[in-house]
């Protein structure tokens, strides 16, 4: 039980460090929503997709790879080296081609060119301090890492509150001052950005030691091996973001030209309601993917990794409900133009979708500390396909409601083709009984709640309170055991 309360503390630090400052980023969708309209919503959210897909392919499955390989190689200093060096040139070589083919570039992207120097220059800081942050993990320094992250998002907002709310008043008190040289109407896109690429600088110049201090050279061997292992992890992890963000972009290129964007931005403020899943599945994923790799080799893995499991589907089973209850209540506090409120139908489907994803990256196990990747590339493969298919299939019809479904099919398979190849190659003694009651009974409590009373809030909190005395009643010496270390 000590081992599961080690990990729960990483993973909560690990959550403040996710959770935190994607918490004070999402304070900003009532700025965004508040001072731009959805169009100009989508325009932003259609360069914040292309920042995920390019940040997995400039990453290039190294740091996953640098966990599997500084947890088992006895020379970790070239490990770190080789890691370091080869984001490091990659990144610069990427750097130097972004810029010379920038125009085409944009038209590629259908992002506008004013703001495609800046989309280069963020990709590229946040690609340098994949393994310094990799690094912080492996250590277990999850302090360091989430003070580094918060510095980075705090950056960040008070970048963004300047620009959007304080200097326009400035400028309109001081019209023959400096604040009113210095602010650019309809200049908000580019403040986002530059607000961004502020953060990720100074990110950088905090991490940029991890560059100065190497031990170790270049080692083309170990590299051979651990591109080997990485690749499958990049092509998994292309796939994995296409399944997550792609269909914004079709959401743009599908719809007629005259809402699509405005189409896109109001179904990517919703999703962003979606979050608490996303976030508690991500601080999970960050504590537990060091755990599979140091603890592979110990007495007794496969029993540890269900139990991990069960504990994420309780956790996010309660999530699940918590947010579609009290869904109303957060498209207020956090979406304050009433006309981004159309797209609410998505939340659940979305909410179920990523409990599902949560769900599949603890199941991942098997083939990350097995070395079959390939077989991860493949999954999310599968997943994209799907992805794919059904909103260029049905967006014509049905607009962002294909796009919520798509992502809960393509969530939903990869599920359970994971654990199905996993029972064949790396059979774990999950307790599907348990997981199969609370799963379930969260999805039906859920339905009840939104769809059958309308999201009736006073029902939705008798439905909770239902939930949360079962998994006492069920969990107790459980989580007395983790509480209080017995």
């Amino acid at each position: 039980m000590k081992l599961f309360q080690k990990l729960f503390k990483q993973t909560f630090i690990y959550g403040l460090a996710t959770v935190l400052p994607r918490m004070l980023s999402f304070l900003l969708v009532p700025l965004y929503t508040a001072v731009m309209a959805p169009g100009l919503y989508g325009e932003v959210s259609l360069i914040f997709v292309w920042f995920a897909i390019f940040n997995v392919i400039l990453a290039f499955g190294m740091e996953t790879a640098f966990f599997r390989f500084y947890s088992k190689e006895a020379n970790k200093e070239s490990v770190l080296s080789t890691s370091l060096l080869s984001v490091g040139s990659s990144t610069l070589i990427f750097l130097i081609a972004a810029f010379a083919m920038r125009e085409s570039l944009a038209n590629l992207l259908n992002i506008e060119l004013r703001y495609i120097g800046y989309f280069i220059l963020i990709l590229c800081l946040d690609a340098f301090v994949i393994i310094p942050f990799a690094k912080l993990r492996a250590e277990e320094q999850p302090g360091v890492y989430a003070i580094i992250k918060i510095a980075n998002v705090c950056t960040n907002i008070g970048f963004n509150l300047f620009f959007l709310l304080v200097l326009p008043k400035l400028a309109l008190s001081d019209t023959e001052g400096i604040w009113n040289a210095l602010y650019v109407p309809d200049y908000e896109v580019s403040y986002i950005l530059i607000s961004n690429l502020t953060a990720s600088a100074i990110t950088l110049l905090i991490l940029s030691p991890n560059y100065f201090r190497l031990k170790r050279g270049f080692d083309t061997a170990l590299f051979k091996r651990m591109l080997r292992y990485s690749l499958p992890v990049m092509i998994a992890g292309i796939a994995f973001t296409i399944n997550e963000v792609f269909d914004k972009y079709l959401l743009t290129e599908l719809l007629p030209p005259e809402i699509a964007k405005s189409e896109m931005g109001t179904y990517a403020a919703c999703y962003r309601l979606t979050m608490f899943m996303t976030l508690f599945a991500t601080a999970f994923r960050l504590g537990i993917e060091p755990f599979f790799f140091s603890h592979s080799q110990s007495d007794n893995p496969k029993k540890a990794y269900a139990q991990i499991t069960n504990y994420f589907v309780v956790l996010g089973s309660v999530i699940l409900l918590m947010v579609v209850v009290f869904a109303d209540v957060l498209k207020v506090l956090f979406i304050r133009d009433e006309a981004y409120w159309e797209a609410m139908a998505i939340v659940p489907i979305v909410l179920l979708a990523n409990f599902c994803l949560g769900i599949y990256h603890n199941l991942s196990v098997w083939y990350k500390v097995t070395d079959r990747t390939r077989f991860g590339a493949i999954i999310s493969a599968v997943g994209a396909a799907l992805t794919i298919a059904i909103n260029f299939m049905f967006i014509p019809l049905y607009g962002y409601q294909a796009s919520a479904w798509a992502t809960l099919a393509a969530y939903g398979t990869m599920m359970l083709l994971s654990y199905a190849l996993g029972r064949k190659y790396y059979p774990i003694p999950y307790n599907l009984r348990k997981i199969s009651f609370y799963m379930g009974l969260s999805i039906a409590f859920s339905a009840i709640s939104y769809y059958g009373f309308n999201n009736n809030l006073y029902l939705g909190l008798g439905l909770l309170l239902v939930f949360l005395g079962i998994l006492y009643r069920m969990e107790k010496e459980v989580l007395l055991k983790l509480l209080l270390g017995k």
